[in-house]
């Protein structure tokens, strides 16, 4: 298995592929991708709080970004659909492409109009369309990158797109904060919905770089429908079926089980768990009793042959038999590898602008220190991750790189008992997001290695997919975690819960290289 492509280029070579214009274009795309996700799962939880929500209900919040753990299962549907109207006039990539975005603009202009102090429902449920409509846009842009350039513009396509994608994080992230104290006229002792609300305005404004670019693009010369046969409009509305019953009874499954939750944690509590653990798991049956009955529902779909059974199985079924039978039993290690390895940035990062507001740093301190200058830490990161895995392997970083993730959250445990100084906050930050851009680096480079090219949308969706979703569904609890301890111990415990991957991934390279000695052998 080849995990890094050991071919060079020349300086003048490279900076040619960076002027290419499917290159500048995706680094545009880049911006409109990176923007969206802070407005979910940060920025979102300041506005929160500062509106008196309990610290314990904003980070289930988190789980709106659930959209992009879950983007694999209608990957296919935005891969084979075509739109109306929009698929003739655009081509099939740019037209879901400007679907979603659109429907990010929309779902950013919901939320701006509802005041979580009176309509805290409806912003869970703005939050929730933007995280699908932007796990969507994600789904296309990884599919366009791919099909826009040959193999040797690849590596240059995917820097600009991540860069992009930062510079749209820093927008979301230390924009939206710059911006929510400048419409506050810059007093926070008092809430201010109004400012809010004209910050989540300006962020869907700003998406219409997102719109022109695709607007502005051609769509890929070689991308028709990878099908081995035709298919007609019947299919595609039946294909469409099966997704929309899953996902009906997904959400039926998760909204009218409240009381089955509540009662289960009730049971619990009176059986001797505490509160918070029994709140863990009470509502982790209720999400994954909400899977089972989209999964039943889409079983039944097949089974009764309303969906068309040769799309089911060259959508969904292919991608995974090829994975499956590349790797035989060390498919098994790898998934669990994929599906854990960011656990412990992921659950310490769903309470840490909670945690900075509740130490007493400002806004400005925090947009400053945690979203600029920790910015620019984490893409430095990301270049020195890059320059270590091309020298001493992609598995030797992904190990060094866990380890820093894991232990550079023990410098937070320190943070939560100092008083507040922006120096120690930029030190810890720097730290932090240092370690997290080597750990990325690493990561993406080991996720790419995995895929095969026939099927590298599928694949990929399913791989970044699984890579945040257990973590997540963690995440998620994290608030009622500090509430049940504090800072110090929640901070220590996210470290410790990075160890064990540590040791997967020596297991996972140990038994790649016997394999690759069988091979040769």
């Amino acid at each position: 298995m080849q995990l890094m492509d050991s071919s060079s280029r020349s300086w003048e070579e490279a900076w040619k592929s960076f002027r290419h214009p499917r290159v500048i274009s995706v680094l545009f795309l880049g911006f409109s991708a990176g923007l969206p996700i802070l407005l979910i799962f940060s920025s979102l939880s300041i506005w929160l709080r500062e509106a008196g929500v309990e610290r314990s209900m904003v980070t289930f919040f988190s789980w709106a970004a659930l959209g992009y753990s879950f983007k694999f299962v209608w990957a296919p549907l935005v891969d084979r659909v075509p739109l109306p109207w929009l698929t003739k006039s655009l081509g099939r990539r740019r037209a879901w492409l400007l679907l979603a975005q659109f429907a990010v603009m929309a779902a950013l202009l919901f939320m701006a109009s509802h005041d979580p102090v009176y309509g805290l429902t409806w912003v869970a449920v703005g939050a929730v369309m933007l995280g699908f409509s932007s796990a969507t846009q994600d789904i296309v842009i990884d599919a366009y990158r791919i099909e826009a350039a040959g193999s040797e513009l690849q590596a240059m396509m995917s820097s600009a797109y991540i860069a992009g994608y930062r510079v749209g994080m820093l927008v979301a992230g230390a924009g939206s904060l710059a911006l929510a104290s400048w419409f506050s006229g810059g007093d926070e002792s008092v809430y201010h919905y109004e400012a809010w609300a004209s910050v989540y305005r300006c962020m869907a404004a700003f998406m219409l770089v997102g719109v022109v670019t695709t607007l502005l693009i051609p769509e890929p010369e070689n991308n028709q429908s990878a099908f081995s046969q035709e298919y007609g409009t019947s299919d595609y509305v039946r294909f469409l079926g099966l997704f929309v019953a899953a996902a009906g009874a997904f959400v039926a499954g998760f909204t009218l089980t409240p009381e089955l939750s509540s009662q289960l944690k009730t049971t619990l509590v009176d059986g001797g768990v505490s509160v918070h653990v029994a709140g863990f798991f009470s509502e982790s049956f209720r999400l994954l009793f909400s899977v089972a009955l989209g999964g039943g529902a889409a079983w039944l779909m097949i089974s009764l042959n309303v969906a068309p059974r040769g799309m089911v199985r060259e959508t969904y079924v292919a991608p995974f038999t090829d994975f499956f039978a590349r790797y035989g039993k060390l498919a098994i290690y790898i998934l669990l590898l994929v599906g854990t390895y960011r656990i412990a940035d992921i659950v310490m990062g769903a309470v840490a602008n909670v945690f900075y507001k509740d130490m007493g740093y400002s806004k400005e301190q925090i947009a400053a220190v945690t979203k600029t200058f920790g910015l620019l830490m984490t893409i430095a990161g990301g270049f020195l991750g890059g320059l270590l895995a091309l020298r001493y392997g992609v598995m030797k970083i992904l190990w060094i790189g866990g380890l820093l993730a894991a232990v550079s959250n023990l410098l937070f445990s320190l943070l939560a008992q100092m008083e507040p100084e922006t120096w120690i906050l930029a030190v810890v930050i720097a730290t932090d997001n240092l370690s997290a851009g080597i750990a990325s680096a690493a990561f993406v480079a080991f996720l790419s290695s995995l895929t095969n090219r026939a099927f590298t949308a599928m694949q990929y969706a399913v791989f970044s997919s699984l890579m945040s979703l257990v973590p997540k569904l963690m995440a998620g609890y994290s608030g009622s975690v500090v509430d049940a301890v504090n800072y110090p111990i929640f901070f220590a415990g996210s470290a410790i819960l990075g160890l064990p991957v540590l040791l997967l991934i020596s297991y996972v390279q140990r038994l790649m290289e016997q394999s690759e000695e069988a091979a040769r052998d």
